[in-house]
């Protein structure tokens, strides 16, 4: 059966009578099993398709049930300044960005984790991917924690803001208002539980400049800026983990002295900003590296995929250099989902921190056989009507809807979340096998207790919202 939101708060209020008591300071779970099983599922369509009051109230009421029942948003930087350390080695965090079907794939992230014993694994979402899936942080990191409750997960959930970067085009016209909105970004995404911020103004960097540290000097100067910014905002008792961005994907390879230009600039920066502040600010905790990928892969005009052919060595070199010369977690690398499976325990060999994957997850969605054909058909004629003007010269269909079709999920969301329970099952059934499956090659298999060890819950404060205060004088 497909859960659907509450009518009203009147409806919520009484579905919750004996299973859980809101008041302003929080909300008392007096029955987990019931909030498991008769709450959450319609809570978290509540908190995506509600009106506003209701979706304001579901949104908070999951996000206080979470730690009481064991789930708690987590920053991954002290596991990340661990494994710089030494503390553990060879083991890639899987950071998944979940387009669509969100609370369905995410579940299935977790059951995967669960039967994996791993509890590294990222939820992300890029600055790009909000518009055109229709998610913005809130309704994100509120799918993250609703799923944490349904599957019974214990622990950290780590939910990530994915390339929080300076448009090039928009930051030449005023530089001031995009560095602007990247701020604002962070505020919001913070506040909504995501600890985890990847900062990239890589898409700035000029390679016609004469040296490494001039190319480097626009980059490493905003990343410092927005990491002094993102620790002035920062809940009290959490470092959010900070990633920086020295090569942007699809374009020339990072190298070592790439990273020592980014890092020789960024170390004295930071250091101003925290004098200027009166105190010490953590940098980052990982670096994100560019060595032969492409965000999606390249499609081929019958609509596979061009072998990708990843530097390895490089990669393992820049994590290298990243955890022994500047103590970071390591390196990370994007736009890796597409490759072969054999491919992902070269991550965990050249000792890769993070990797971050979404498009192969995507596919597999659209090519399930359990996802109908004539909605399959209805989207892809949606994207011939709207997005005509990114098909290429040449572009094949097979091409066309491949590079296109990420942006179907946000028009069609209530659609597929609306999907037969037997038709949403039958597209997870594969996904979580792949996700177990890329975890086991990851090395991230059997982390749970060294996570454990490492992260803990830091009780965050979080207002009620004005409809459930109302709701609550009444």
């Amino acid at each position: 059966m497909t859960p659907t939101p509450f009518a009203d708060l009147a409806q919520l209020r009484q579905a919750m009578d004996g299973i859980a008591t809101p008041h302003r300071e929080g909300l008392d779970v007096r029955d987990a099993a019931g909030f498991r099983e008769q709450m959450v599922d319609r809570l978290v369509y509540s908190a995506v398709f509600g009106d506003e009051p209701l979706k304001a109230t579901s949104r908070w009421l999951i996000r206080s049930a979470a730690p009481a029942l064991g789930a708690f948003p987590a920053s991954i930087h002290d596991l990340y300044s661990a494994g710089g350390q030494g503390a553990y080695a060879h083991a890639t965090a899987p950071a998944i960005n979940v387009r669509g079907l969100t609370y369905d794939v995410m579940r299935a992230i977790f059951r995967a984790a669960k039967s994996t014993e791993n509890k590294i694994v990222l939820f992300e979402i890029a600055r790009s991917e909000m518009g055109y899936t229709d998610q913005r942080p809130g309704e994100y990191a509120t799918a993250a924690l609703a799923s944490a409750i349904k599957e019974g997960h214990q622990g950290p959930v780590f939910i990530q803001g994915d390339h929080f970067q300076a448009n090039v085009g928009k930051y030449a016209k005023d530089p001031v208002a995009e560095i602007q909105a990247v701020r604002d970004l962070a505020r919001e995404a913070i506040e909504a539980g995501f600890y985890n911020i990847d900062i990239d103004a890589s898409t700035l960097v000029d390679i016609s400049l004469p040296t490494l540290a001039e190319q480097q000097e626009i980059n490493f100067r905003h990343t410092a800026e927005l990491t002094a910014f993102i620790r002035e905002i920062e809940p009290t008792g959490v470092t959010v983990s900070v990633g920086g961005e020295i090569g942007e994907v699809g374009k020339e390879n990072s190298t070592v002295e790439d990273l020592h230009a980014f890092m020789e600039g960024y170390v004295p920066a930071l250091q101003r900003a925290g004098e200027a502040a009166g105190r010490d600010l953590p940098g980052i905790s990982k670096i994100s590296v560019q060595t032969g990928t492409s965000h999606g892969g390249v499609p081929l005009a019958d609509g596979s995929i061009a072998e990708v052919k990843v530097d390895f060595a490089t990669l393992a070199a820049l994590s290298r250099a990243a955890r022994d010369e500047y103590g970071l977690g390591g390196a990370v690398q994007h736009g890796a989902s597409t490759l072969p499976e054999e491919a992902f325990s070269r991550f965990a060999e050249a000792n890769a921190i993070e990797v971050h994957l979404a498009t192969a997850f995507q596919n597999m969605i659209y090519e399930s056989g359990a996802f109908p054909a004539s909605l399959k058909a209805e989207m892809y004629a949606y994207l011939a009507a709207n997005h005509a003007d990114e098909r290429k010269p040449g572009q094949t269909d097979a091409q066309f809807y491949y590079t296109t079709r990420k942006k179907g999920f946000g028009p069609f969301k209530r659609r597929l979340w609306d999907l037969p329970a037997e038709t949403r099952d039958g597209i997870m059934a594969d996904l979580e096998l792949r996700f177990e499956l890329v975890m086991r090659r990851l090395g991230v298999a059997g982390t749970a207790a060294l996570v454990n060890r490492i992260v803990t819950p830091v009780t965050v404060a979080t207002p009620a919202p004005e409809s459930l205060r109302m709701a609550l004088a009444q």
